[in-house]
């Protein structure tokens, strides 16, 4: 594992404390797309169908475990908990993210490593993870109204997948044959969805002014 992959696994994972602190502690979802949450559950699941049936590592284990965790703990939070879910802006949170999953699962058929049902699955995860953010962003043009953590959170996970395609770059240099076409594409579309959301993050950060996003 190289410094750009491990980089990029902790800024996710820390995109998720970020998170689940935010929730947990604050008892608050302000500001944070159920619809994306749900999408990444579904990514998730989708991934790691293989998580007890193919070992690679204890650190790929657990990350798996983690993050499946987590994504089902935040829906479960923001549906369930009865002080977070009043603070759930579902007015404003009306993307339809099930015109995404159908997409990307047709998709997947079609554009896939291997016809079998685990590699479809997992092109599937890829491609819908690619799309993922856009109802929180979306979310987030209409409110205006980002707080600290909830900033943190998107920017967290804009530099994951950064990091992941710096991880790409140097394993293209330095291993024999790696090439994985559907990851890279897929990460390069997620990583331009980001670009307007980190250009206002780091001019608040750099004026030290409240973030907002034109609507």
């Amino acid at each position: 594992m190289n410094a750009f992959r491990l980089a990029g696994d902790m800024t996710h994972l820390l995109s998720v404390v970020v998170l689940l602190l935010k929730i947990h502690t604050i008892k608050s979802c302000a500001g944070i797309s159920l619809k994306t949450q749900e999408l990444y559950a579904l990514v998730f699941a989708a991934r790691y169908l293989d998580l007890f049936i193919h070992f690679i590592s204890l650190y790929n284990t657990v990350m798996k475990l983690v993050f499946l965790a987590s994504s089902f703990s935040i829906v479960w939070y923001m549906r369930r908990h009865k002080i977070v879910r009043r603070t759930y802006d579902k007015d404003h949170d009306t993307f339809r993210h099930h015109f995404l999953v159908l997409p990307c699962l047709a998709l997947a058929l079609l554009i896939n490593e291997r016809f079998t049902f685990r590699e479809v699955m997992w092109a599937f995860s890829i491609y819908l993870e690619a799309v993922a953010i856009l109802p929180q962003l979306v979310l987030l043009q209409r409110t205006r109204n980002i707080d600290n953590l909830t900033g943190q959170y998107v920017f967290f996970l804009g530099a994951y997948r950064v990091l992941y395609i710096l991880n790409w770059i140097y394993r293209y240099f330095t291993e024999p044959h790696f090439v994985h076409w559907i990851s890279w594409v897929a990460g390069i579309v997620q990583t331009l969805l980001y670009a307007d959301f980190f250009y206002y993050y780091i001019m608040s950060w750099k004026n030290n002014v409240k973030l907002e996003l034109p609507a």
